[in-house]
């Protein structure tokens, strides 16, 4: 049974504005970007530039501009949150699991951006030239997953599913590497997989 003041706390997030939740994402925003400079991270690429797409993946700007291949990762992360948060918070207005979904989002920038997570990445994968996210990349990383998130809010489960779907494999057969991929490498590294990635695109 959901207790009363569940209740009451569903209620009170119902009843804010479009204008207050815009203001808390930014906030959420802002934090995110604020710890990352205080971590070390640069503002933007050491390049000196700012491009809005970088496709090269083997290269010392990934991960350094607004977006890049790995982009349609965080989109399907926030496609994964939606899902996850409105399992675990039924009541709770969509702008509030927006909210939490984001904290999730951020919370993983950070430690994604840790020198434990990059020597982990460098060791275990084939990012020799990964050395973390500049500030720039990892908050468009976050408003990435927002639109993911938002997309899933909008179009039916199974056109969501054939998305996300359709994103895993072209990221595959193109750089051949994707979430499900990340997630193994980071996890468990498997060096069969590693060689794999080492070869050319398939498409």
């Amino acid at each position: 049974m959901t207790s009363t003041g569940s209740l009451d706390k569903a209620q009170a997030f119902r009843t804010l504005s479009a204008w207050h939740w815009t203001l808390i994402a930014a906030g959420i925003l802002a934090a995110q970007a604020a710890i990352l400079h205080a971590m070390g991270r640069l503002p933007i690429c050491a390049c000196g530039y700012v491009k809005l797409w970088h496709g090269v993946v083997q290269s010392s700007e990934n991960s350094q501009h607004i977006a890049d291949w790995y982009t349609p990762s965080h989109i399907l992360h926030g496609i994964l949150f939606y899902g996850a948060a409105f399992l675990a918070f039924p009541r709770l207005a969509w702008q509030g699991r927006l909210i939490v979904a984001m904290l999730v989002e951020g919370g993983w920038e950070l430690v994604e951006n840790s020198d434990w997570i990059i020597n982990r990445y460098r060791a275990g994968t084939i990012s020799l030239d990964y050395f973390g996210d500049s500030i720039v990349n990892s908050v468009s990383d976050t408003v990435a997953m927002i639109g993911g998130f938002l997309l899933a809010r909008k179009l039916p489960v199974g056109i969501t599913v054939a998305l996300a779907l359709l994103s895993e494999l072209a990221m595959a057969l193109h750089i051949r590497d994707n979430l499900t991929l990340n997630i193994i490498m980071l996890i468990h590294p498997l060096e069969a997989i590693k060689l794999w990635q080492g070869g050319p695109p398939i498409i």
